[in-house]
């Protein structure tokens, strides 16, 4: 049985056909393949070929699968930021700075509203200890009145998606 699945093996690789031999060497003679052996063979072949079938069939069901979730992800992202988009327009239409600072304000707003539905939350960093994992630390300063290792400024916000860290914050130390 090893000697057939080392043939069904030799034959994917040089392409030629896994079908037995019909006649075995035996001590010198030369005897016909046993019915029953030729049957087991027959089923296992079968069982193999029906198996790697399914298995490129699930294979590319998956990847089909999968890049219908990307594409629905990037459709419900969008939906999101269109909105603030078209607002965005609306605001640069108006000449007064006092509309134009309202309107930036509300979008804003409807922006930071986005970002939460989508499970986003900005990193705190601001008087925090300073953690590696979530703060990128660019500037060191000495300060006496402030805990070593202590967040003194954030110079852009970080944020995250549950646990894991989309953009860490860009933060001042205090050393």
């Amino acid at each position: 049985m090893n000697e057939n699945l080392e043939e069904i093996k030799e034959s994917e690789i040089t392409g030629e056909s896994a079908e037995p031999e019909e006649e075995i060497e035996k001590d010198g003679e030369t005897s016909e393949l046993p019915e029953e052996k030729r049957k087991e063979y027959d089923a296992l072949y079968d069982k193999y070929l029906r198996v790697a079938a399914e298995y490129e069939n699930f294979r590319k069901r998956t990847a089909k699968e999968k890049e219908g979730i990307y594409s629905e992800a990037v459709i419900d992202v969008l939906n999101n930021i269109l909105p603030i988009s078209d607002n965005m327009e609306r605001a640069l239409q108006f000449s007064d700075s006092e509309k134009v600072l309202e309107g930036m304000k509300m979008i804003y707003q409807q922006f930071t509203d986005s970002l939460a539905r989508l499970g986003v939350e900005e990193i705190k960093a601001e008087g925090e200890k300073f953690n590696p994992e979530v703060h990128n630390a660019v500037f060191h300063e000495e300060d006496g009145s402030q805990p070593e290792n202590t967040v003194t400024e954030v110079l852009q916000k970080g944020y995250a998606r549950g646990d894991k860290i989309i953009r860490p914050a860009m933060v001042r130390v205090v050393n």
